[in-house]
C-alpha cells in the first residue's frame, strides 16, 4: 500500500511539474512573439539604438521576468542619465532582470547573434556583439563611445563571465576606456538572485558544464526567485586612465556587492576578487 501511495505521489509530483514547464514555456514563447511585435509594430530595426527604444526593450524585460518567476526588487532609485553601464554576471537572466530596472541597451557574444529567433530578437532590440579575444573589442569600445556621445546608454558584462554570483571575478577593462573617450560616467548595478527561503539562490547561475538547453529547463521549474538590484554612485571618468578606471571599478563591484548581500541575504557571504 505504500509503494502504491509514493507511485501515486511520484506521478502526481511529475505530471505537476510537467504542467508548470508547459505554462511558462507558453507564457515564453508568447513573450517572445509579443517582442517581435514590438520590433516589426514600432520599426525598431531601422533605428535600433534609438534611446527611446531602450522603454520597450524595458517592457520586453519586465515580461521575460515574469515568465521565470523572477520577481525584480530595486533598492534605490535606477539613475536616467546616460552612461557606461556595468555589472556583475551570473546567468543569462541578467540581460532580464537588468533590462527590468534600467534602460539600456546590452553588449552581448557573438554567438548569441547567431542563435536562431532570440539571435534576431536581440539585434532588433539593439544589442551589440562582440568576439571576445578577436579584436573586435577595440572596434566595439570605439562603438560604444560614440553610442555614448549620443546620449545612448549602453550595459556590458566587465567580468567577461558568469559567476554563481558570491564574488566577482577579475574586471577586464578594455571597453572603459569608451566612456573615457565619451566623457560620460560609469554606471555599476549590481544584481544578487534570492530564494524563498532568503538565501542566494543555485539555480539562476548558469555556470559549469550545463548546457543553454538543460539550464533553460531548469529554471523553467525553479520555485519563484527575487532579483535584487542596486546601483552605485556614478563613477566620474575625468581624470581617469584605463588602468585606473578599471580598478576603481573593481573595487566598487566588489564592494557593492558585498552591501548587497548584507542587505537582501539571510546568512551573507563574504565577496573578494577571485584570484
Amino acid at each position: 500500500m505504500n509503494q502504491v501511495s509514493e507511485t501515486r505521489s511520484s506521478s502526481l509530483k511529475g505530471i505537476s511539474r510537467f504542467f508548470l514547464y508547459a505554462r511558462k514555456l507558453i507564457a515564453g514563447i508568447g513573450a517572445i512573439s509579443n517582442g517581435f511585435y514590438l520590433v516589426y509594430r514600432h520599426r525598431l530595426y531601422k533605428d535600433p539604438n534609438n534611446p527611446k527604444n531602450t522603454r520597450y526593450v524595458q517592457y520586453f524585460c519586465r515580461q521575460l521576468s515574469q515568465v521565470f518567476n523572477v520577481e525584480v526588487q530595486v533598492h534605490g532609485e535606477i539613475p536616467r542619465q546616460p552612461a557606461l553601464w556595468v555589472s556583475n554576471h551570473i546567468s543569462w537572466l541578467d540581460v532580464a532582470v537588468l533590462g527590468s530596472g534600467a534602460r539600456v541597451f546590452f553588449l552581448a557574444k557573438a554567438e548569441i547573434e547567431k542563435w536562431p529567433i532570440l539571435g534576431n530578437l536581440a539585434k532588433g532590440g539593439g544589442t551589440l556583439f562582440i568576439k571576445r579575444g578577436s579584436g573586435d573589442s577595440v572596434k566595439i569600445r570605439e562603438q560604444i563611445a560614440a553610442f555614448l556621445k549620443q546620449d545612448i546608454p549602453v550595459l556590458f558584462f566587465p567580468e567577461a563571465t558568469t559567476t554563481d554570483g558570491t564574488k566577482v571575478k577579475k574586471v577586464h577593462g578594455r571597453i572603459l576606456g569608451a566612456a573615457i573617450e565619451a566623457g560620460k560616467p560609469v554606471q555599476i548595478c549590481l544584481i544578487c538572485y534570492v530564494n524563498q527561503h532568503g538565501q542566494m539562490d543555485t539555480v539562476a547561475p548558469f555556470i559549469g558544464n550545463m548546457t543553454f538547453v538543460e539550464h533553460v529547463k531548469n529554471v523553467l521549474e525553479m520555485p519563484k526567485v527575487t532579483a535584487h538590484l542596486m546601483t552605485l554612485d556614478a563613477i566620474d571618468v575625468q581624470g581617469h586612465t584605463v588602468d585606473s578606471l578599471t580598478k576603481e571599478v573593481q573595487e566598487k563591484m566588489v564592494e557593492g556587492l558585498e552591501k548587497l548581500q548584507q542587505m537582501v541575504l539571510v546568512q551573507p557571504v563574504n565577496t573578494a576578487e577571485a584570484p
